[in-house]
């Protein structure tokens, strides 16, 4: 991940690099299984060419109506009453926020018996993508000619214009403006949108995480990670007549198959420079700071058993983006791996300069976005700590998006900060109104350890610092915000946003006079970082794409976007280190790799049902298509558009996502529909859940 979409995306590193890939060319065509397709630009004839099978507009049309994206993940409609297919891990938040000591449904698993006991998922919501626009003309002509600071204000307002005149019912329609090829084209997605989403079924976190963290990212795999939710409206089911049907047979060696959802994001089309940024700074920086949350946390968790509890979710975070972040740093340092990608840059360059209207046009674009990230290296600290960690935990992220929301919403849509446009204030508004536990220790450890490293890196004489700690330490801060913020009621929060600007004034919350205090600090750290970084990237970007279109066309596909694309493969094992690894696990080996010791401990409801499952049914499988984190929960369908499985992680090979695609060896990891109706069927004894997945 770049600088530039480190500022677009703030999020952990969640996919890595393993191997170098030495046939990979960002102007190449895709290889045989490769590609986070858009639906606009399915490779419709290579598949039938390879494959014999035709996609018809039908056919990918199922797939976009009966797909859907959860927050951070993907998941499927599968029957006509909302109902939602996902995995464990994707609607963990849901299963935490409905736990208590008492009830702890993460260690215990949840199953509504009936419709009214499906459980609430508070600040939960989905989108389903309804169609997709090119507004590229349009976003060009409003940012033509602009640098810098006019840019990023023209980027914005032009944004926010499509986006609000797209979706005038905002309680049950979105839209995003969506750049594709780093900014080479835009389009504009337009989805429907579910903010009830209640919980009915998920297995206990021993079966749905089972191998825990040994075993991530490897296979053979032996987990039920699922989880299925509800869409409702007005207080009953959502109608979707446009879902998926379950597949009686499952998956089959060999077989087509297509995997829609929403991969989070890639860098296959960064240039050198962004790449030694990832490298030299961020993978650093994170792998740093991963490291010693996990210290802490898995300290805290130690204490007691309810401390154990509440930090499950957090650690279940770390310990994943950790292990992808160390592979990913790893490769970035195989120096084969980066003199390929010099080759490759140094041959796109040579090819741009053979054509002088090419080379008019596009050729400093290369110089400029690498001048742009050794300017983001004199920024980093500063742009990290004011502002992407500036306001850290529960209360003061909170409390910023209050004082934020009240300052933009006083501002022309068009002038104001991104997520904060009229277009996105009704999600905001449902994630400030939903009632969800706060854990008043876990949330001290953590703000006191941010505060602490916040003075680490600025300094203890930085105004930041001053401003946000005076001259008290950061456990009295911590202290202090906890005892006296009212920011846990939703009722409060919900109070201060529709108050606005006065009520922000008037509130002596500690959390909100901390931000109060500081934010002007932070503000202009993000406005500086986005002039002289944000700008010059998103424009040199497009610059380069738009120059491999003039010399190669639309051949390849864009990078993620955590947006729907489709990927497509094969049902097939692999060669590791030349013994063959079989495409199919069993619930007979699960039971032979149990220990019944954590992280191999099934839970108590597969041991007593052990005498009435066929150890041969299928549990897990892998296959060809090219995933990546986000594709989380996404469904796995064949040439007829049923279920036959449930994507939920990648092998080991798989995690050099962020920068290429190797079939040889790159593998998704599933849950096998056979295995998964079994399970509900014989083991959890949810015959209403699996009679609405197959009558």
């Amino acid at each position: 991940m770049s600088a530039g979409k480190g500022l677009l995306m703030h999020r952990y590193l969640a996919v890595v690099l393993i191997f170098a890939f030495a046939f990979f060319s960002s102007a190449r065509p895709a290889r045989a299984d490769e590609g986070m397709w858009t639906l606009d630009n399915f490779p419709t004839k290579a598949v039938a060419k390879r494959y014999g099978f035709k996609t018809t507009p039908a056919f990918l049309d199922t797939l976009r109506t009966a797909s859907v994206r959860l927050p951070g993940c993907s998941g499927s409609f599968v029957s006509a009453n909302g109902l939602i297919m996902t995995n464990h891990h994707c609607a963990r938040g849901c299963i935490t926020n409905n736990s208590t000591p008492q009830n702890d449904f993460i260690k215990t698993g949840f199953l509504a018996a009936a419709q009214p006991d499906e459980k609430f998922c508070p600040g939960f919501s989905i989108v389903s993508l309804v169609t997709i626009s090119d507004v590229t003309k349009t976003v060009d002509a409003a940012t033509a000619g602009k640098t810098a600071a006019a840019f990023n204000a023209a980027q914005r307002a032009v944004f926010s214009q499509l986006e609000t005149a797209c979706a005038p019912d905002k309680a049950t329609q979105q839209c995003q403006v969506v750049t594709l090829y780093n900014g080479g084209r835009y389009a504009l997605y337009r989805y429907r949108k579910y903010s009830d989403v209640r919980l009915v079924f998920a297995p206990e976190e021993a079966a749905a995480f089972f191998g825990g963290d040994p075993d991530n990212f490897n296979f053979p795999r032996y987990d039920l990670d699922c989880a299925f939710m509800r869409a409702y409206e007005n207080g009953a089911p959502v109608r979707t007549p446009n879902f998926f049907r379950w597949s009686k047979a499952g998956p089959a060696n060999g077989e087509l198959i297509f995997v829609p959802g929403n991969p989070g994001s890639t860098s296959r089309l960064d240039t050198v420079a962004e790449l030694e940024y990832l490298r030299d700074v961020q993978n650093i920086a994170a792998l740093r700071s991963l490291s010693e949350q996990r210290g802490l946390y898995t300290q805290f968790a130690q204490e007691s058993p309810e401390h154990a509890r509440q930090a499950t979710s957090i650690l279940f975070g770390i310990e994943n983006s950790l292990k992808a972040t160390v592979g990913h740093e790893s490769t970035l340092l195989d120096p084969a791996f980066f003199a390929q990608r010099r080759a490759q840059e140094r041959a796109d360059r040579a090819a741009i300069a053979k054509n002088p209207a090419i080379a008019a046009r596009f050729g400093g674009a290369y110089d400029a976005i690498a001048k742009a990230e050794e300017r983001a290296r004199d920024l980093e600290v500063v742009y990290t700590y004011r502002e992407r960690s500036g306001a850290p935990g529960f209360y003061l992220a909170t409390a910023r998006t209050l004082v934020r929301a009240a300052a933009e919403r006083a501002k022309p849509d068009a002038l104001r900060l991104r997520g904060f446009n009229d277009a996105a204030l009704p999600q905001l508004v449902s994630i400030l109104s939903a009632p969800r536990p706060i854990f008043a220790d876990l949330e001290r450890t953590g703000l006191a350890f941010n505060l602490t490293k916040i003075r680490e890196f600025l300094g203890p004489d930085d105004v930041y610092v001053r401003a946000l700690l005076g001259n008290d330490s950061p456990e009295a801060v911590a202290a202090r915000v906890l005892e006296g913020s009212k920011l846990a009621d939703p009722a409060v929060r919900k109070a201060l946003y529709d108050g606005g600007a006065a009520a922000i004034a008037a509130s002596t919350d500690p959390a909100i006079v901390l931000v109060r205090a500081t934010d002007a600090l932070s503000r202009a750290a993000r406005q500086t970082f986005e002039d002289q970084v944000g700008a010059p990237l998103a424009k040199n970007e497009a610059l380069v794409a738009q120059a491999q279109f003039a010399l190669h066309g639309l051949s390849r596909y864009p990078d993620a976007t955590f947006t729907l694309r489709v990927t497509y493969g094969t049902v097939s094992g692999w060669n590791e280190r030349g013994t063959p690894v079989a495409p199919f696990t069993t619930f007979g080996g699960a039971f032979a790799h149990a220990t019944g010791s954590d992280p191999f401990a099934l839970p108590a409801s597969w041991t007593a049902a052990r005498g009435t499952l066929d150890p041969s049914t299928p549990l897990d499988f892998v296959s060809t298509a090219d995933i990546i984190g986000g594709n989380s929960g996404s469904p796995v369908v064949n040439t007829k558009g049923e279920i036959v499985g449930l994507i939920f992680d990648g092998n080991i090979h798989s995690l050099g996502g962020d920068y290429g695609y190797d079939v040889r060896d790159n593998r998704a990891v599933a849950v096998d529909s056979v295995g998964l109706l079994a399970a509900l069927r014989s083991i959890y004894h949810a015959d209403r859940l699996a009679s609405e997945l197959s009558p």
